[in-house]
């Protein structure tokens, strides 16, 4: 049997590809090279090879796999609807498990459990904080590198975990908020102004003390083990609400995928909101104001696993209007930025050109402002923009707005 795990890619996945080409031009790494084994078909060819014995999972199928950006851009213009995203995960979980190095099994270490330890997030958070203060990005090391993308980390940060606050008006509702596991440390400003508009718009909001890592680094390296721990224990932490939302991109596409990674997993799936789509609900429902307007643009960068995996894309628009501001498209097929989790260090070269990529879309409009809904997205943007573009999530641009608005009248 070629494939050793219950999480392979399928055959029904792997059938399904007519090899029609249309994914082609969605695909960042097929347009950097060229190459058909950049490519999703490419990719599903090697798997489909594996899977009927013709080739093995060796060091070329996961140099093959390993390249892909996991972006799913591939998946809205597909005709037959393949999963890929879900056949890629099975994919890089059979090389970990027929392909194991210490490489890989630090990865799942610090994928599983130090994302998934709050005091190894904070010891993370001390020494990011250091590290930006002594200017550490400057130094030929990659990782340190990635810090000038950052946005300022306290020292301490002020976690959100553990609070609950009621609503602040006529109650819709019960939401169960995610607070992530770097989002709550290096970008709590949008967990704060989640939690303001969640509860101005009648939801009592709870973020469980019970709560870990979503898992999405995890499942996206193969860590199938760790994946299934960090979804079991937020299975338990979450239920009993009306709604599970998240603020990263990344992590609301994963647990709308909870249903691959264990019991309870569907019924939490089932429950799964971005908050971009709560917050426009709202104010399209009229239970958050649309304010005057305030003739700025913002350039609107989307993350891939809210654009292509959740299909979101109007709900952004909706916000950063509703906050009085002019939306300003940067790209009419969203290709991706390049930052992918782990992949910007990994295959920091493509990285590394795909955000310059990115940049200049947003350098061609008239805007400072970006809106991006995803935290890997923002440091990308961040490392590849000059300090006087600002990056900030929509919600954020909207709660900032509405503070302004308020103190105003």
């Amino acid at each position: 049997m070629a494939w050793k795990t219950s999480h392979a890619p399928r055959q029904l996945e792997l059938d399904s590809c007519v090899t029609c080409g249309l994914c082609l031009p969605h695909c960042p790494t097929f347009r950097l090279t060229g190459n058909e084994s950049a490519s999703p078909r490419g990719r599903l060819a090697a798997m489909a090879a594996v899977a009927s014995g013709i080739a093995e999972v060796d060091d070329r199928f996961e140099e093959i796999m390993g390249f892909c950006l996991q972006c799913r851009a591939c998946e809205p213009v597909c005709p037959s609807v393949l999963p890929f995203g879900r056949a890629m995960e099975g994919a890089r979980a059979e090389i970990a498990e027929q392909q194991p190095n210490r490489g890989r099994k630090v990865r799942a270490l610090v994928l599983g459990r130090g994302l998934g330890s709050r005091p190894a997030i904070r010891v993370a958070t001390f020494f990011a904080a250091l590290s930006q203060r002594l200017q550490f990005e400057r130094l030929p090391v990659r990782l340190l590198a990635r810090i000038k993308g950052l946005r300022r980390i306290p020292f301490a940060g002020g976690s959100h975990i553990g609070e609950a606050r009621p609503a602040a008006t006529a109650r819709v509702g019960s939401v169960g908020l995610l607070a992530g596991c770097v989002q709550d440390a290096w970008f709590g400003a949008v967990n704060e102004a989640a939690l303001e508009l969640l509860t101005a718009a009648g939801y009592d909001v709870t973020v469980p003390a019970s709560q870990t890592c979503c898992g999405a680094l995890a499942a996206h390296d193969g860590a199938v083990a760790a994946t299934e721990r960090l979804a079991s224990a937020n299975v338990a932490a979450f239920a009993g609400y009306d709604m599970v939302v998240a603020t990263a991109a990344g992590c609301s596409a994963h647990l709308a995928g909870y249903a691959e990674w264990g019991p309870g997993g569907d019924e939490l799936a089932s429950r799964v909101s971005d908050i971009t789509v709560v917050i426009a609900e709202a104010i399209a429902d009229g239970r958050l104001p649309e304010l005057p307007s305030r003739d700025t643009n913002v350039a609107m960068q989307d993350p891939c696993h809210l654009r292509h995996a959740q299909r979101v894309i109007a709900e952004t628009r909706q916000i950063v209007a509703a906050a009085g501001y002019e939306p300003v498209e940067i790209d009419d097929i969203g290709m991706c930025c390049g930052a992918a989790g782990v992949y910007m260090l990994a295959q920091p070269e493509t990285s590394d050109e795909l955000g310059r990529r990115k940049a200049d879309q947003v350098r061609a409009v008239d805007a400072t402002l970006v809106a991006s809904a995803n935290p890997g997205c923002e440091m990308q943007l961040r490392s590849n923009l000059a300090r006087r573009y600002e990056i900030r999530h929509p919600i954020e641009i909207y709660a900032t707005a509405l503070r302004e608005h308020s103190a105003a009248s």
